[in-house]
């Protein structure tokens, strides 16, 4: 049973408690101006608050009317706790039952793996706010949202790697220098295996990689129990042109040209997965294992 609740509350009746959080967490820690945390839309806003096992506040955050979510804060001794995640799916579902096709943030850059986890997408640079820098970040709703850059991608990855049940599969071309070997990808990937799930990587070219000493071959060399890697060899599977990753709860990230990021993500479209998983099943089956790795001891 969870030591915490989240739900929605009336802007009026609430505010006290709202503004408990905002002014430790925002006002005291961040030194952000009271004049500019406290605006005028905030009544017209819907509003979750988090509330311990004792009714006490700890948390709290805001949906506007043009679908922005902001004000997202919690109490220092409750961070890393699950507290965020849970007020965060409370204002996505505020926002469907509202008929909001997508919603955005802006994201304290620190935070920005966080959000990822979700589906939200980087888009632009980053900006200073209130003295903060942040990071502007969407997310589509009940449909694939595309990608067009590497920051991107690499967001839509951590987000299909976090959100991995038991199994996540990748075809790509040549381990994807510049998105298979960023830190933020590398961590969710190593976070999937160590909780006890299978990651199976098929290749197209082992030799690339090897030679670019991928971090990927080393993480799967001291995880092979979780990783499983092969290579194509049938040249029916070779002339397949797109590359993609999926996982067993519906996530999805599709690249039409494999060695291009540009491409479709989605957190909740398991009907394409399925479609996926077949592609890579079938491939799998005709695919050899990668023994230049195993002489590695994978």
């Amino acid at each position: 049973m969870s030591d915490f609740r989240v739900e929605r509350v009336d802007y009026g009746t609430a505010l006290p408690d709202l503004r408990a959080i905002r002014d430790v967490v925002f006002v005291q820690e961040q030194r952000v101006p009271v004049e500019i945390e406290r605006d005028a839309l905030d009544a017209a806003c819907t509003h979750v608050l988090a509330r311990d096992a004792e009714g006490r506040p700890i948390g709290t955050g805001r949906l506007a009317p043009n679908g922005k979510i902001g004000r997202m804060a919690v109490l220092g001794d409750w961070r890393g706790r699950g507290v965020g995640r849970a007020m965060l799916l409370q204002l996505l579902d505020a926002a469907r039952e509202s008929g909001l096709s997508d919603v955005m943030l802006h994201a304290q850059v620190d935070a920005e793996r966080f959000y990822a986890a979700d589906g939200f997408l980087p888009i632009g640079e980053r900006f200073e706010e209130a003295g903060i820098v942040h990071q502007e970040m969407h997310r589509t709703l009940d449909r694939p949202a595309p990608v067009d850059n590497a920051a991107q991608a690499i967001a839509a990855v951590v987000g299909i790697a976090t959100n991995t049940r038991r199994a996540m599969v990748v075809y790509s071309r040549e381990m994807d220098p510049g998105l298979l070997d960023q830190t933020d990808v590398i961590t969710a990937l190593r976070r999937v295996a160590t909780r006890g799930g299978e990651i199976r990587l098929l290749l197209q070219d082992v030799e690339a990689p090897q030679r670019a000493h991928a971090p990927l071959i080393a993480i799967a060399q001291r995880l092979s129990s979780a990783f499983s890697i092969r290579v194509i060899d049938e040249p029916v599977d070779l002339t397949y042109p797109s590359a993609f990753v999926a996982n067993d709860t519906g996530g999805w990230y599709f690249r039409p040209l494999g060695h291009r990021v540009d491409g479709e993500t989605q957190l909740d479209g398991a009907a394409r997965v399925r479609q996926l998983r077949t592609v890579f099943d079938s491939a799998w089956e005709r695919a050899r294992p990668a023994t230049e790795l195993r002489a590695l001891g994978i």
